[in-house]
């Protein structure tokens, strides 16, 4: 009866340490990349679309935002380009043609990046859109 009841013990603590190990609450490597983490400070660059209003793609994401990210050096965590594709309720305008995003671990250096920059980043605008972007700059909640 002792022997029986040890080696349950023992079944159940192997048990408890191998899935305990397990990252993620249960989600695979894979489901996991690609997540931000909490506190970082987002910076979210939103072109709204309009008729008559253009947008270079291919420009974007070849040369304005590696410029731009090459300002932000080591604050830089990664940065986003996406494609806007319609609006979010079937048959609606679509609201943007673009948002890029910067994900920094600091606020204030990014703002010490960007000021002594700003004329050269405004000057690009003219070589991939005619639309004026919105700036969002939020904090990574989850």
């Amino acid at each position: 009866m002792m022997r029986k009841l040890m080696l349950s013990f023992l079944f159940l603590t192997v048990c408890f340490v191998a899935f305990g190990q397990e990252k993620g609450g249960g989600k695979s490597k894979k489901e996991n990349i690609g997540v931000v983490e909490k506190g970082l400070v987002k910076i979210s660059i939103l072109y709204p679309y309009a008729e008559g209003k253009t947008f270079n793609m291919a420009y974007y994401e070849t040369k304005h935002m590696p410029m731009v990210a090459g300002f932000l050096g080591s604050n830089l965590v990664k940065y986003t380009i996406e494609k806007g594709l319609s609006g979010g309720a079937p048959n609606q305008p679509l609201p943007f043609m673009a948002v890029g995003a910067f994900y920094v671990k600091s606020l204030s250096e990014y703002q010490a990046a960007i000021a002594p920059n700003i004329d050269a980043i405004r000057a690009d605008f003219a070589n991939y859109t005619n639309a004026l972007p919105l700036i969002l700059v939020s904090e990574v909640v989850k």
